[in-house]
């Protein structure tokens, strides 16, 4: 592997650049050094942001292979940790970009979920038209805000009795 890789140690940005096979297996190991490298920057892996990170990325590199791939091109994983901004920008980039992102139409539909994740996950996110194909973004903040639970947080439901005992 060629991954470019910056340690947050005193700079304000850190960042992993990684290409990776237009693959299911490719699309695993995006997730895979997602976990890794928020870990290796301080967030471990049992970490909110660290699992949302992990969701994103799985959703994004899953389009990136299912509509992006273009025979023999690879796709490109950005993690960009701007500590000065207290957020981590996930960017997927893939050759293809004639193709229009689309969320769920059929709810009973078998995929066209990932968006909506996406959407539900990240604060911002977005698509970034590049010379050849596309690049699609998100944006976690690397706070959680006071006012709201955690994503992924077990408090129980209000309408749930809490467990006796």
């Amino acid at each position: 592997m060629n991954a470019e890789i910056s340690t947050p140690a005193s700079t304000p940005t850190a960042e992993l650049t990684q290409r990776l096979s237009s693959t299911p297996r490719g699309a695993r190991l995006a997730r895979h050094l997602t976990a890794q490298q928020l870990h290796t920057w301080g967030f471990p892996h049992d970490s909110d942001l660290n699992d949302t990170a992990q969701h994103v990325v799985a959703e994004l590199a899953a389009n990136a292979v299912t509509h992006g791939r273009v025979p023999g091109r690879d796709f490109e994983l950005r993690l960009l940790l701007r500590l000065s901004e207290d957020t981590l920008r996930i960017e997927v980039s893939d050759a293809r970009g004639d193709r229009q992102l689309r969320f769920a139409a059929d709810r009973d539909g078998e995929g066209g979920r990932g968006l909506v994740l996406v959407t539900l996950l990240a604060a911002a996110w977005g698509v970034t038209q590049r010379a050849v194909g596309k690049t699609v973004w998100a944006e976690l903040p690397l706070k959680e805000p006071k006012s709201t639970p955690a994503v992924g947080s077990r408090r129980p439901c209000p309408r749930t009795p809490a467990p006796e005992g």
